[in-house]
């Protein structure tokens, strides 16, 4: 954030058994703090359970144990795990603060698929603790079969968290009962930076109250305060019955860290003592693998966040990482930019990718937007847009090389999705309005904040021609989520058609903005 600090099982038989499936979850309607076990002196699994990055074939489960145990997973077509299939993963310890994945591979495409998390103790198996269930569909090997998504960022910004006068992180709940197929999460699944007090004063007069923790207190320096952060979003009911459902594809930014972080930076803020943004950034990424089912991550921090996650014959989502190779913020009037935004390596990756990809729609996942002129400070740029509406310069020069490839390759259906800016909006990019007309015309929408502050629309650079059909934003900063309404979009993409349509929602389900895109077009 760039501102101040399928198949048989149909979505009604899903929703219809949320109820049962959430009760299996052990955890109380609303709760703020991680249930206590079930069994004493046996494995607790109070933080639920979550999958992610999963396609027609596999996906990965997620858990957190409250002591050292071996992680147990069942899959069963049904709820009564009649003919379980068992997953034997890792033994989570102290060294991974407590978390485990297990990777299933093998299967059904297009399928619901439930599972179970048991915790054993190594030394006695016979030891365990309550089992803890959740759902989620692979995606479908078949083009007739419908996509649903989700996407939206920016968590517990600005020290708007967990507030339980108003349910705490109401929209999952919201989110979970439109039954995606799986939900983006755009960035800024944390803010690092960002305190979270106990009570903050609204300017109508009203009590915004925070369930807080030791670990929020303060920003997060060190890697027990970072796995802290991402532990705090999951004392919320509401996204522990979401994790449980909905499978996710994360992605990080800047406040995984600090703000506007860039690799080789040295911080100016008195906060902290540890100044070396790559330090911080380490520690963070760490967490963030423990704490998040990636394929490409590691728990011992290696890996990277970039990634294609592949979601049948209908779509494949690409995801950036416009964080951890980029070139210092700056003015961005250089004429020479190798490096970018993405770093060489990251944007040959996509090129290849996307030229590679027989999916109807190619979902571009980007932590930032293209064509919104996000400020650092007063001289320097956060994002790719600059403000200068001649031909590319700086970061954009990065971006024009992409989207001139996406043309000449004829590269067939690409989506821009995005956050960060903590408002909801449409942008429609076209060479005739554009200083750089070596492109085809694209589709770029945002939507957030999940709960956070909501910040007032920023400007439009011209470089690549970008139209604004529509826009909702706050007419002053950091607005409470009491205050103004959070934002999520969705993508229904349908079997038949190929019709892609994003809706932009807003907290209470109310459609603010859509739009339908025909498939098997280079441009829209």
């Amino acid at each position: 954030m760039a501102q101040g600090s399928g198949g048989g099982f149909g979505r009604r038989s899903l929703l219809q058994g949320a109820a049962a499936g959430s009760a299996a979850l052990a955890l109380p309607a609303l709760s703020f703090a991680a249930p206590a076990q079930a069994r004493s002196g046996r494995p607790g699994a109070g933080w639920g359970v979550q999958t992610g990055d999963v396609t027609a074939s596999s996906g990965l489960v997620w858990v957190r144990s409250d002591r050292r145990a071996r992680m147990i997973v069942q899959t069963a077509a049904t709820e009564s795990f009649r003919h379980a299939r068992t997953w034997h993963g890792p033994v989570v310890g102290a060294g991974g603060d407590f978390t485990g994945v297990t990777a299933l591979h093998g299967l059904p495409a297009g399928e619901q698929i439930h599972y179970r998390v048991l915790l054993a103790d190594p030394d006695d198996p016979r030891r365990t603790g309550e089992p803890v269930t959740g759902t989620f569909r692979t995606a479908p090997d078949r083009r007739r079969e419908n996509v649903r998504f989700l996407w939206s960022g920016d968590l517990a910004g600005q020290g708007w968290g967990i507030n339980p006068d108003r349910g705490g992180y109401r929209i999952y709940e919201e989110m979970r009962r439109r039954n995606p197929d799986f939900f983006l999460c755009s960035g800024d699944n944390i803010y690092a930076d960002g305190p979270i007090p106990s009570r903050v004063t609204l300017p109508d007069g009203r009590v915004w109250r925070n369930v807080t923790t030791e670990e929020k207190a303060k920003v997060a320096e060190t890697l027990a305060e970072f796995r802290g952060a991402f532990r705090y979003n999951l004392l919320d009911a509401n996204l522990r019955r979401f994790n449980a459902q909905v499978p996710t594809i994360v992605q990080w930014d800047d406040h995984e860290v600090h703000n506007n972080w860039y690799p080789g930076q040295l911080l100016d803020d008195d906060r902290y003592t540890e100044k070396n943004a790559d330090v911080l950034a380490a520690r963070s990424l760490r967490a963030f693998g423990e704490y998040f089912p990636i394929r490409t991550l590691h728990p011992d921090g290696g890996g990277r966040v970039y990634r294609v996650v592949r979601h049948g014959p209908l779509l494949d989502v690409f995801v950036l990482d416009m964080r951890s190779y980029r070139n210092a913020n700056s003015p961005g009037r250089q004429t020479d930019d190798r490096q970018g935004i993405l770093g060489a390596e990251q944007l040959r990756w996509l090129k290849r990718e996307l030229s590679r990809s027989r999916a109807v729609w190619k979902v571009i996942a980007a932590d930032l937007p293209l064509g919104l002129v996000v400020q650092d400070g007063a001289t320097d740029f956060e994002a790719v847009a600059q403000g200068d509406p001649g031909a590319p310069l700086g970061r954009e020069l990065q971006m024009a090389e992409l989207l001139r490839h996406i043309k000449r390759d004829r590269v067939t259906g690409t989506v821009w999705l995005t956050a960060d800016v903590h408002y909801t909006s449409a942008q429609h990019y076209a060479p005739e309005r554009a200083a750089f007309k070596d492109f085809e015309p694209f589709w770029e929408f945002v939507s957030g904040p999940l709960n956070a502050g909501g910040f007032p629309a920023v400007k439009l650079d011209g470089t690549f021609g970008p139209a604004q059909p529509f826009v909702k934003a706050p007419d002053r900063a950091n607005t409470s989520p009491a205050e103004t309404p959070q934002y999520f979009g969705e993508v229904d993409i349908d079997g038949g058609s190929g019709e892609l349509t994003v809706r932009l929602r807003q907290e209470g389900g109310q459609v603010l903005f859509s739009k339908v895109l025909q498939p098997g077009r280079v441009g829209q």
